[in-house]
């Protein structure tokens, strides 16, 4: 079997979850065909500037062909193509030229996919909302699977996003969550469809004391994993935090990982490390209290996987549907929804060492049932089989095509926000 992974970025160095997500499921899936990676030339998502050379390399001993970008991305233009698209009656025109400016705007990878349909069994294409992924998907629709990893935000209102969640021959979901709100706004749930996920790299040999000696740490502490940003709710979490260290004699500390591009308030409770080695950040998780997670909008949390997988309990922002559905499936963490509730939850954690390690044992059994690697691997290469079946069955290509020229630029569609906050939200406790 002949795989491609098609996905904005890619590299050993490139971080972000979506992208890492997809260089994992490429390297374990070589172990079972043949795999290759076909992506652009940026680095940076913010203006998908070309940084990498074009053409063939191998990372990690997986194929790569990269290809340029035409245009890097404005934020000012995509900032004005948004507000039309999400906050205002629009038609499929407008998306569309939305499409191009959130980029990466790459027709030389799209060719490089139309030439190549027939040469792949099947296309995996991250993530939803990108060109890449729209423009090949619709090019290869009879053997694209789309990993959308969607949050809720409001792309997943316009209808050119509909059409390809309608189109494609298999959707690879993160969550339940995702699956619900997609499902709600496409109407697609003919497609054949699982929920995945993606398992992590936990190296042998974690040691918390380590971590505490390299740091200098001798007290309890809190630990966020990921960059340090306003829109991952890292401005609430400081919020919260320096207010409970104030008001109780509790010697609890926060520890932050990541790149920060959001100030870090000077206080003697609040440390950050910057990037570190991935030994040194599994130390890190397995050597703290608890791990917190505030974001309001994920698809799925590697990072708080990770923390099951080592036994750690987490504490997670209810505000997201995603993460608060995976608190109570697992029943693995503890949830807040205000600053009431996040000082009662860390307090408990805290003290009572009892629940917080029933919480990490019941963390760890969600992740090995459920995202250890074998479980992962299993579930695509059964989707492949599924789909080979109907193959032969003569199952078709669902992708409609687009309006005419005249229909293509009628304002006829409502705001994606309007369309989004008309989709079901909360938790999905029974997935079945």
């Amino acid at each position: 079997m002949k795989l491609a992974v098609v996905v904005q970025r890619y590299g050993a160095e490139v971080s972000g979850g979506a992208e890492l997500h997809a260089r994992y499921v490429a390297e374990h899936l070589s172990r079972h065909a043949d795999v290759q990676v076909l992506t652009t030339c940026a680095r940076d998502y913010v203006t998908w500037r070309n940084e990498y050379r074009p053409g063939a390399a191998a990372v990690n001993g997986v194929r790569v062909e990269r290809f340029p970008v035409s245009r890097e991305r404005d934020p000012h233009e995509f900032g004005i193509h948004s507000a039309r698209v999400f906050q205002s009656r629009h038609s499929i025109a407008d998306e569309l030229r939305w499409l191009e400016h959130e980029g990466p705007y790459s027709p030389a990878l799209v060719g490089r996919i139309r030439r190549a349909r027939r040469e792949f069994d099947y296309l995996l294409f991250f993530s939803a909302r990108y060109y890449q992924s729209y423009h090949g998907a619709r090019v290869a629709a009879g053997r694209a699977v789309l990993v959308p990893t969607a949050e809720r935000e409001p792309s997943l209102g316009l209808a050119i996003l509909a059409q390809v969640f309608r189109g494609v021959r298999a959707i690879m979901y993160n969550s339940f969550e995702e699956r619900a709100v997609i499902q709600a706004v496409s109407g697609n749930e003919g497609v054949p469809a699982v929920v995945v996920g993606v398992g992590s790299e936990i190296p042998d040999g974690i040691d918390p004391a380590r971590f505490r000696r390299t740091h200098g740490i001798d007290t309890p502490f809190l630990i966020y994993v990921g960059r340090i940003d306003e829109n991952k709710g890292c401005r609430e979490l400081f919020d919260y935090f320096t207010r409970y260290v104030e008001s109780t004699p509790r010697p609890l500390s926060l520890v932050l990982i990541g790149t920060a591009v959001l100030e870090i308030p000077r206080h003697p409770r609040i440390r950050h490390l910057g990037h570190v080695s991935d030994q040194d950040k599994f130390d890190g998780i397995a050597a703290s209290e608890a791990l917190v997670m505030p974001s309001r909008y994920e698809s799925l949390s590697m990072v708080m996987l990770e923390a099951w997988a080592l036994g750690r309990p987490v504490l997670a922002n209810a505000r997201c549907d995603v993460l608060l559905g995976q608190c109570l499936r697992s029943n693995g963490g503890l949830y807040y929804e205000d600053s009431v509730e996040f000082a009662e939850a860390l307090g408990r954690l805290i003290d009572d060492s009892r629940l917080a390690a029933r919480l990490g044992a019941n963390g760890r059994s969600y992740y090995e049932r459920h995202y250890s690697w074998p479980v992962i691997e299993q579930k695509y290469l059964d989707m492949f089989a599924r789909l080979d079946r109907e193959n032969t069955a003569g199952v078709p290509a669902r992708m409609a095509p687009l309006p005419g020229w005249w229909a293509r630029r009628r304002a006829t569609l409502p705001a994606a926000d309007e369309v989004l906050r008309r989709a079901p939200a909360g938790p999905v406790r029974n997935p079945q």
